[in-house]
């Protein structure tokens, strides 16, 4: 299940969104891309409000954004979102921008070495409480350039000069949450433990120092992805059968995940989107 550049798992009604927003994704510089996934920005210019809604990865983000007003009274800012627990809802008034960077699941803790990732689950903070050097002039040479080529290359400026060293734990971290990401037959944290050649306890103590979230949480959140993506796409899905192709013990658990989730249940939410 690895997403292409072009993937929109995670986007609640991506036809919604991608009408209202300009979204865009950017390779980072080469010895970036270890630890960061992707670049991603969003504009907008919406005449009414928008909520967009977003089941989020197992990613931390930095941030820089600007809201579109008068840019002395409200500059550019920057912003470390760690990994949303629940539905990340944003509402999208009149003009602005983001300008983002992904961390690759585990990829974060080398940047920030001091603390778990844990730390940063469920909080969304000012950028420069994570990295000092995230100043209102980094976050204004980020946002305000006139090409993509030129925030790209502000995102790697700044990342490049953050002192990032070699994490072996990083290392493995990353490798195990893609393993849960493209296999599907991983279904039981224990087995994939054992499998991994790891007890259970040291595998959840990775994944809160190095992911912020426990394994049994990463793979929840990828089916329901997957299952988002598939009522967003199809028209024709088994449930039963999507349900026991994802490592659910039966349908009526996916439907409970999901609508706990998403806030709908996946046939509600599918004759929505069509």
């Amino acid at each position: 299940m690895e997403a292409p550049r072009h993937d929109t798992r995670g986007i609640v009604d991506p036809p919604g969104l991608l009408s209202r927003v300009r979204f865009r994704r950017h390779e980072p510089a080469e010895p970036l891309r270890r630890h960061v996934e992707w670049y991603w920005f969003i504009d907008w210019d919406l005449p009414e409000p928008y909520a967009s809604h977003i089941v989020p990865h197992p990613s931390v983000n930095l941030t820089f954004q600007w809201d579109g007003v008068d840019e002395e009274a409200a500059p550019p800012y920057g912003e470390v979102t760690g990994v949303a627990l629940g539905l990340y809802t944003r509402k999208l008034t009149g003009r602005g921008r983001v300008c983002g960077a992904k961390f690759r699941p585990g990829g974060f803790r080398p940047y920030a070495p001091e603390a778990p990732v844990s730390r940063w689950t469920g909080a969304a903070l000012p950028a420069e409480e994570v990295f000092p050097q995230a100043t209102p002039d980094t976050a204004r040479s980020v946002v305000t350039p006139d090409t993509d080529a030129a925030r790209a290359a502000a995102l790697d400026a700044f990342l490049l000069a953050v002192p990032c060293a070699p994490d072996p734990q990083a290392d493995l971290a990353m490798a195990l949450v893609q393993r849960i990401r493209a296999d599907r037959t991983v279904r039981r944290v224990s087995d994939f433990a054992h499998a991994e050649g790891l007890s259970v306890r040291s595998l959840q103590r990775l994944f809160s120092a190095y992911v912020g979230v426990s394994p049994k949480w990463v793979l929840l959140r990828y089916r329901i992805h997957e299952a988002l993506e598939q009522a967003g796409t199809r028209t024709d899905i088994d449930w039963a059968a999507l349900a026991t192709d994802l490592g659910y013990a039966d349908q009526a658990h996916l439907i409970r995940d999901f609508t706990r989730t998403v806030g709908v249940p996946p046939t509600a939410y599918a004759q929505g989107v069509r």
